[in-house]
């Protein structure tokens, strides 16, 4: 169902919106409109323009409340004033300040040390102190890494002819780690060949003691003292903000209501009066709250409402709010794939959970698979609150009642006795036709009063929305009703071997509402008293009548017989069942019982997964597209309601 809702204009004065806000419309669910756009024969009317001074004190709270240890949230807040809310975050943020700075510094200490350490550390196989070495006067020495393609050229065809000795550090996947030593006086041409060797310098500063070992031992004794002293300040800064917790969460809680509330004024509109300036705000709220909303500010000489029952006197169209029984309300899930139903429209969330329901129990008709579903969709949707789940549960309960029509217990055709008949087996026999499955002949039943239903719907939905087009001349119309439902009638006659009625009563049920499908632009015209009622070009008119006619007529044909393939899923999964048993050896008295599980979750979780499919194409296709339109926008509340 579509809840009915009012249209409201809220006006005061200017300075007194927050109050409003505040005390009263925050207590209930009102959809704002844009009150420029819904009042624009008003004079002297302009946007209400003003900038929130808090907003950045908001953003620095939510900073401040994601340093929350555990993100911990408090249950009931306390409530305090604007004020005491910016206070409360200015007094924190600069205690977190001073904290994070001394973090800062603390970590820019640990960063030079951690790159004094990847510096020193390929280097920690040379045994020699390194302060000697780089004190070292008449001899170069050199850090650095080489590839080991080119070291092994080095060593094999270099080495032995020039000055200089290498010492090896470490080695890794690509590169030789090593420090080579040469006289100064030739530096420059050794450097030069190491240089032709793709050889890397790195610069080891001149800070350490003892050998790199050493070096690195002390290194890491520094981090670790670092990092003991950015642990105490995060214990210390967690620390105070769990004592400060529920200040802290009062005042975001506050800016966040403030901020909100702030943000009303980009929908509102202001207009002065002699010297005072007044705001308007303009919006939807369901007749239950419009009611409550009015009667507490009966008493408040600031506050003035005015409620617009007419809504052809209202630009805006009304949002649509969807009011259903908490055993449908998972539907809706389908209802917003396909769209919204507009406000006057008919809201087919109750018609697709029981149609869904109904026609996937039929097609997936198992007393045992059906309890699983069953009890796991609502387990699923009783922890998770997934609304696919809750459906899920949904048909699994009439899967259950279909496994009990059918006889079938996880496959097993010989545990229960059919209620009504077994889908392979059972068949009837008709006229012209002869023997047919008793379940296709139910499914194509359950189509033509589906189509039968959908059609009077878009009857009611159009007579709604003012179209007498589709009200009357539409295929699913009135016109098309007739039609269809003596097409029905007179299949129903003869397959019951009934006197079929007369040819006056079946020119009256065919070629009557075929002629008015065919016309239905010129009638359209005369109803609505149009100048022109025949179109110019008659040839056109005739030919292009004769191929939509000629649709129309297929179109019954094909979405009927569409619902065949309910019926052809009932029997495959009776078959499908009968190959997974038939595996598992029942027959031969000694079934393999894991076959049979296995086999039974393979066909719930890829048949049930089809049949779903198939079902929502079902009804998008065949019923959602006789009668409905969904071309509804959602009711976005601008808050919830607190009580």
């Amino acid at each position: 169902m579509i809840e009915k809702l009012k249209f409201l204009s809220i006006t005061g004065p200017k300075d007194d919106i927050d109050r409003v806000i505040d005390t009263y419309l925050s207590k209930y669910e009102i959809h704002l409109e844009n009150a420029l756009s819904e009042l624009k024969t008003v004079k002297d009317l302009r946007p209400y323009v003003e900038t929130n001074p808090y907003r950045d004190t908001y953003q620095r709270a939510l900073e401040l409340s994601k340093l929350l240890p555990n993100q911990s949230t408090s249950d009931s807040p306390k409530t305090v004033s604007i004020h005491e809310a910016v206070k409360i975050i200015e007094g924190i943020g600069t205690d977190v300040m001073e904290l994070t700075n001394e973090m800062d510094s603390i970590q820019k200490n640990i960063d030079v040390l951690n790159h004094s350490l990847e510096q020193v550390d390929p280097f920690m196989g040379l045994n020699y102190d390194l302060r000697s070495i780089l004190q070292f006067k008449y001899i170069k020495y050199r850090f650095g890494r080489i590839s080991h393609e080119y070291y092994n050229k080095f060593i094999n065809y270099v080495y032995d002819t020039i000055d200089t000795v290498v010492y090896k550090c470490r080695e890794d996947e690509e590169y030789v780690w090593l420090v080579y030593f040469t006289p100064e006086t030739i530096s420059d041409k050794i450097d030069a060949i190491y240089s032709s060797m793709r050889f890397e310098r790195f610069f080891i500063p001149d800070e350490y003691n003892g050998t790199p070992t050493d070096a690195i031992h002390t290194l890491e004794n520094k981090i670790k003292i670092h990092t003991n002293q950015m642990q105490q300040i995060k214990d210390k800064m967690s620390d105070m903000l769990t004592v400060k917790k529920d200040e802290l969460l009062s005042a975001v809680n506050r800016l966040e209501t403030f901020s909100t509330n702030f943000n009303v004024r980009k929908l509102a509109a202001c207009t002065k009066q002699n010297i005072n300036t007044f705001y308007i705000l303009c919006g939807w709220m369901t007749n239950r709250d419009a009611k409550a909303f009015q009667n507490e500010i009966s008493d408040d000489e600031k506050t003035f409402c005015i409620i617009e029952d007419d809504h052809n006197n209202i630009s805006s169209k009304p949002p649509t709010k969807l009011l259903n029984p908490r055993l449908f309300k998972p539907f809706e899930l389908f209802i917003q794939m396909y769209g919204l139903p507009s406000y006057n429209e008919i809201d087919p969330t109750m018609l697709i959970g029981i149609t869904y329901s109904i026609l996937f129990g039929f097609m997936f008709g198992d007393v045992g698979q059906g309890l699983c579903l069953l009890l796991g969709g609502f387990l699923l949707f009783r922890f998770k609150k997934i609304n696919l789940a809750a459906i899920i549960s949904c048909c699994g309960f009439f899967s259950t009642i279909f496994g009990f029509l059918f006889g079938s217990v996880f496959g097993f055709e010989d545990v229960i006795h059919a209620v009504w008949l077994r889908p392979m087996e059972h068949m009837t026999h008709l006229p012209f036709i002869g023997n047919l499955n008793t379940v296709f002949v139910a499914s194509i039943s359950i189509g033509m009063g589906i189509i039968l239903l959908t059609m009077i719907l878009n009857i009611i939905n159009s007579i709604r929305a003012h179209d007498p087009e589709r009200t009357y001349f539409d295929n699913n119309g009135v016109a098309g009703l007739v039609f269809y439902t003596g097409l029905v009638l007179t299949i129903v006659l003869y397959m019951k071997s009934y006197p079929i009625p007369a040819v006056f009563l079946l020119v009256l049920m065919f070629v009557v509402p075929l002629l008015i499908i065919f016309f239905k632009e010129p009638l359209t015209n005369l109803v609505e008293k149009k100048a022109k009622i025949m179109p110019e070009g008659k040839g056109m008119f005739i030919t292009q009548g004769f191929f939509e006619l000629f649709e129309v007529l297929l179109s019954y044909f094909s979405n009927t017989l569409s619902f065949v393939r309910v019926g052809a899923f009932a029997i495959s999964h009776a078959a499908m069942m009968e190959v997974v048993l038939m595996l598992s050896g029942v027959e031969a008295g000694s079934p393999n019982w894991l076959v049979v599980v296995l086999g039974n979750l393979f066909v719930c979780g890829m048949e049930g997964l089809i049949v779903g499919i198939q079902v929502l194409r079902l009804e998008y296709y065949e019923l959602f597209s006789r009668f409905y339109r969904g071309t509804g926008r959602a009711f976005k509340p601008y808050g919830k309601k607190n009580q």
